[in-house]
């Protein structure tokens, strides 16, 4: 840049090194890759997965009870659900979401329910959690999209599911982000037996 004064035409020094940072810096960021979502598949829930779902509920901590048992024994538990009330039936799906090393991201699973009420069957998410290394990177929402594409295939009329106002999705609106509607005047109760 050339300033003129009353002596003639004069180089500007000082903007010179400013100049030269802010070239170098904006061709440093231009090299910085974006961060990497993980590759991420999307398959059907089976017994093999158990021990890989009972370690992401125990690493929550919201179940005071599962964590009063054994991880081995809680895989054994969830492996038996999957083999015998999950496997070979149309009542129910549980899914995995799976990274391209084979790491178990996330699971959900849904029960599909038949109302005479409504129109056509209800899909009920009664769980959802993806690993705490995983979250914000889509796992939710793709194994959600899981879901949502079954239900479709099912003709369901809607998909429901509780989350507890406590929850950080429910906080970040996680899944009003994602076109859920939220009932304010239905309860949720629950009968312990």
């Amino acid at each position: 840049m050339k300033i003129q004064s009353d002596t003639g035409e004069h180089d500007t020094l000082e903007f010179r090194p400013f100049c030269t940072i802010l070239r170098y810096y904006v061709q440093f960021i231009a090299r910085i890759p974006e961060p990497m979502q993980p590759e991420i598949a999307i398959r059907k829930a089976g017994p093999a997965d158990a021990t890989a779902i009972a370690s992401i509920l125990e690493k929550t901590g919201w179940f005071p009870h599962f964590n009063d048992d054994t991880l081995e024994r809680n895989a054994e538990r969830i492996g038996t659900a999957l083999e015998n009330d999950y496997a070979g039936t149309e009542s129910h799906s549980a899914y995995i979401a799976e990274t391209g090393e084979g790491l178990v991201a996330g699971y959900v699973t849904v029960q599909w329910l038949p109302y005479l009420f409504l129109p056509a069957p209800e899909g009920y998410v009664s769980e959802i959690f993806v690993d705490e290394r995983y979250r914000g990177e889509g796992i939710g929402k793709a194994l959600l999209d899981a879901v949502r594409q079954e239900a479709n295939g099912k003709g369901c009329s809607r998909l429901m599911l509780c989350n507890s106002r406590t929850r950080h999705s429910y906080k970040r609106e996680f899944y009003q982000k994602l076109g859920w509607e939220e009932r304010e005047t239905v309860a949720n109760f629950i009968l312990r037996l």
